[in-house]
Order: C-alpha cells, then structure tokens, then sequence
C-alpha cells in the first residue's frame, strides 16, 4: 500500500492536461453489453475503477484489451448475464451494467452494491424504471435478479435526479418497444457523454441535458469507436490547486463550459479564470475571500467538487459555510483537516469554516475518493510535511494526480508505506 508525502508552500505554475472522465467512460464501457462486435474507446482514464468494470466485463464473456489510453472491447462472445458480488463490491457503479444486461439478454442478475461511505445511494429509481419497463424484479439473496420476455417504452419520473438511474434507464430503454420518457433525469455532461455514444451506436435519444429525455426504442445497434470526455472534477480539482497556492496554472484539453459552477465560486474567492474553447488558467491572488456553497446537482455545484473547495475556504479570510445536499456522509475528511488546524465545525448537512492563516502538515488518512484529493491539496498550502496514507482510494478517480502536480513544481512524491511495527 502506497502513502504520499508532500512538502508545502510552493506555489504551483505550468501546463497541465486533464485525463477523461471516470464517470463518463464507466456507463459507456458498460454500454457496449447492449450489442455485440468490436468497440474502440480512446482517453480512458487508467484508474482502478475503471480496472473494476473492465474485469466485470471480462467476466460475462467480454473480451477487453487495453493499451496506450485505448480500451478494445468484443462483447460478441457475451455468455453470462450475472454481476457477481465479488467484482461488484469493489464498486458500485457497477450497476450500470444492469440495464444493458436486460435489455440484450432479456435477464440479468446484478449483486446490490452495498453501502458506501458518503452515503447510502440505494437503486431503488433504477428497480422501479425497469419494473415500468416490464422487468420482472427480484431480490434474493444479495443479488436483483431482472428479467422479462420484451422491454416496453413507459414514462418514467424520478422523485429525485439520480445520475446512474438515468444511465441505466437510458440504456436499457433503447431496444424497447416504443417511446421512454424519463422526467426529472439528471443533467450532468456524462450522461449527455453516453447519450451521444448511444446515439452512434444506432440509438434514437433526445433532450440528454435537459430534465426530460426521450428514447425511442430501435430493433439494433452497433459497435462504435469513440473518445471518452475531459474530467471535469479533475480539472475543478486542479483550479483550486493553482488558486490555494497562488500559483498561475494552464489546464489543457478540458471542456470550460462543463465548469461554470466551479469558476463561478473560484473567481468569488478571488481567483482569476480566463479560458477558450478547450483549455482554461487558473491564477491565485492575494487573499482568498470566504464564499458560502451549497451541493447541487448539475449544473448546481458539484457535491464531488466540495471537499477541495473546503481547503481552500480553510485559509480563506473570514467565515465560510458549506451546505451539503447530496450525501448525507460527506464531511468524514473534516477530522483530518482539523489535524492540519482548520477550523471547521459540523451542523448537520453544513460546515462552518473559519479561516486560518495557514495549514500545518500532519499524517492524515484518506477516508474516500475526494476526501483523498482534498487531503492532497491541504498539504500543497500546509507548513511542513504531510502524509498521506490509504491512497488507494485516491487512485479510483485520479489519474497520476501526484505526477502531475510535480510536474507543475509541488514537492510531492509517493512511496510504499512504512510497515508499523
């Protein structure tokens, strides 16, 4: 197991370029069970969550290879329709691989994912959307088990936007019979991501985007060969960086207008962003004013991009609060702040954050994927040095986050952990 120790206090400066988006290639890397034949995926992050759903794949008949940023997928030999709990525990996206299971093979049997440490998340949207679909669903022993003779198109509302229930919906509605319209759906650019892969595949999709999005159902689809969008987290989670250390950074192949919520509080703290079309920069200023943000969903601010804008608004002049509207467990990695000295505190879903003057390095320990980003970034602004150890959790969604931050002069490296005695 691996730990990573950073020397702070340098402030960061370069070009750096951010890799595709995890959420984005896992429900398009699921989606090629909807057909078989030979797909072609370029930019996929290599991250172990993407490991995750690449070894489940392989595990129903796929066969999957990967190299220089490619993922080649044949689902032609596709031969088993179960997820088993042994790959699906190690994430829970896995699944997404419900829908297209059912809707190719007419049944599927899917472990539940289980709990989580920021939250709950039950597929209770995603079980009702299929069973008003015309699946049949069961749960036994730990696994849904789905099946049905023919998927039909239903209108389908979601009490709340719920982003794997949209994409699993949406990929199973497209070999039903008829027309599917899914209401109050989620909005976020990686479900428009799938929408535009499952439409070159042969899919007939519209509104992915908007709250209302309509599939009509076709007989087949095809094999594509495509590229997986920039990570929009990893680019938010690089601005605060170059904000935090009052640094001048260039952030390449990224998409700015999947990023208006985290610009827009970035510049309230008084960071300046200019940006074009594929690329934005990112200059610290002077002091960081306390700004208040409330979790959305999208295009509101991303409950992914919270815990790094915690750090930032813990060297922030004044009082900040953060109110979290997504997941009810989603403050865990304030302890360890607290160990660096920020002083926050916790009122239910809000964090109250009084800025100090500066971050005092410490060994601390990453309790999840963007805990473990946040982590990092308090040690790029912290005196001395911090440790920090399970990083493992880390490397689910950022690709090479420490190689990249040394490229930009961070005093960052990672080595094995130290065996305790």
């Amino acid at each position: 197991m691996d730990e990573i120790i950073i020397k702070g206090g340098k402030a960061l400066s370069g070009e750096v370029t951010v890799g595709g988006a995890k959420n984005a290639a896992l429900p398009i890397l699921a989606a090629t069970l909807l057909t078989g034949g030979k797909f072609r995926f370029q930019n996929v992050p290599d991250l172990r969550d993407i490991d995750s759903i690449k070894e489940l794949l392989a595990t129903m008949g796929a066969d999957v290879q990967t190299g220089d940023g490619e993922v080649h997928i044949d689902t032609a030999g596709l031969n088993h329709y179960e997820a088993p709990y042994e790959q699906v525990r190690k994430m829970r996206a896995s699944i997404l691989v419900l829908g297209p299971l059912l809707a190719r093979m007419k049944k599927a049997k899917v472990s539940l994912p289980g709990g989580c440490a920021i939250g709950a998340r039950p597929i209770d949207l995603h079980l009702n959307g299929l069973e008003l679909l015309g699946a049949d669903i069961a749960l036994e022993h730990g696994y849904v088990e789905a099946a049905c003779d023919q998927l039909t198109g239903a209108e389908i509302y979601f009490d709340i936007p719920t982003v794997t229930g949209t994409e699993n919906l949406m990929m199973a509605a497209t070999l039903a019979i008829g027309t599917t319209v899914l209401r109050n759906a989620a909005r976020e650019p990686e479900i428009i991501a799938l929408a535009d892969v499952l439409n070159q595949m042969g899919a007939d999709i519209s509104g992915a985007g908007t709250a209302v999005i309509t599939i009509k159902g076709v007989k087949h689809l095809f094999p594509v060969d495509t590229a997986i969008i920039p990570d929009r987290i990893e680019a938010g989670t690089l601005m605060v960086a170059a904000a935090l250390t009052r640094g001048n950074v260039h952030i390449k192949d990224c998409d700015p207008l999947h990023l208006k919520a985290i610009v827009h509080k970035l510049e309230k703290t008084g960071a300046t962003v200019t940006a074009d079309a594929t690329s934005l920069t990112v200059k610290g200023n002077g002091p960081i004013n306390s700004i208040d943000i409330k979790t959305m969903p999208y295009p509101g601010f991303p409950t992914d991009m919270q815990a790094q804008f915690m750090v930032l608004l813990s060297v922030a002049k004044g009082f900040s609060v953060i109110s979290e509207t997504i997941f009810e467990n989603r403050f865990i990695h304030v302890s360890e702040l607290r160990r660096m000295g920020a002083d926050i505190t916790i009122s239910g879903s809000h964090a109250m954050i009084k800025g100090v003057k500066s971050l005092s390095g410490a060994p601390v320990m990453a309790t999840d994927l963007r805990a473990s980003a946040s982590l990092i970034l308090a040690g790029l602004a912290a005196s001395g040095t911090t440790t920090v150890s399970r990083v493992y959790h880390l490397d689910r969604g950022y690709e090479f986050l420490e190689k990249k931050l040394a490229l930009l002069g961070a005093a960052i490296k990672r080595v094995p952990a130290q065996t305790k005695p």
